[in-house]
């Protein structure tokens, strides 16, 4: 839809339609812009993944790819 059709539409609304038009546009800007990186809360995960002491071994038969 180009912009001259979107204002085409948008102009033949009735005038309470067009403040909830406005009231959404407010909406979108406010989301996440493209490329703009939202921090994550660190610690989500603690105490949930264990790893094993051994985790770094050499797996037993896979020594030769090593």
């Amino acid at each position: 839809m180009t912009d001259l059709q979107l204002y085409n539409e948008l102009s033949s609304l009735p005038e309470n339609l067009k403040q909830e038009v406005v009231d959404f546009i407010a909406f979108l800007k406010q989301k996440v812009q493209p490329g703009e990186k939202r921090s994550r809360p660190l610690g989500l995960a603690k105490g949930k993944i264990t790893i094993k002491d051994n985790f770094d071994d050499p797996i037993p038969g896979m020594e030769a790819y090593l």
